[in-house]
């Protein structure tokens, strides 16, 4: 049964990419720009490159070449934190919404896809576990010697 599930993972993340690639071609984005793009976009309350590397599980140094090219191209704010200076805050800018809003309708046409053949009440218990798998993932990794 899990064997199955774990298979799937690289269909999913070809599904994803395949939707997601005609965004990056139309706007000249990496995908890990777009990717930024995003995850900002979508989870505005997490708008640290600490954050994003934590929950996205990215490099460091690949993120830091993404915001600075999407920053360079002005579709990334940098600001201070008030407490912190050395905490920058990350935020979408206006000339991207309309990147974000063609990456926001390639995620929701991958939902479509993946989602097609379960009830609204499966893909709650479906979001239920999945939030379940995630936070025994991450207590993991904060275990982790």
């Amino acid at each position: 049964m899990w064997s199955l599930f774990w298979e799937n993972q690289g269909l999913v993340k070809t599904l994803y990419s395949r939707c997601v690639e005609p965004v990056c071609q139309k706007h000249g984005l990496t995908r890990m720009e777009l990717d930024v793009l995003l995850f900002l976009a979508n989870q505005p309350q997490f708008d640290t490159a600490s954050d994003i590397v934590e929950r996205r599980m990215l490099t460091k140094s690949h993120l830091s070449m993404a915001v600075s090219s999407l920053a360079k191209r002005g579709l990334l704010n940098r600001a201070c934190g008030e407490r912190n200076r050395k905490l920058i805050h990350l935020s979408v800018t206006e000339q991207a919404k309309p990147l974000v809003e063609d990456g926001r309708e390639a995620q929701r046409q991958f939902a479509l896809v993946l989602f097609s053949r379960f009830s609204p009440g499966e893909l709650e218990q479906m979001n239920e576990y999945s939030q379940r798998i995630s936070a025994s993932i991450r207590d993991y990794f904060k275990e982790e010697p």
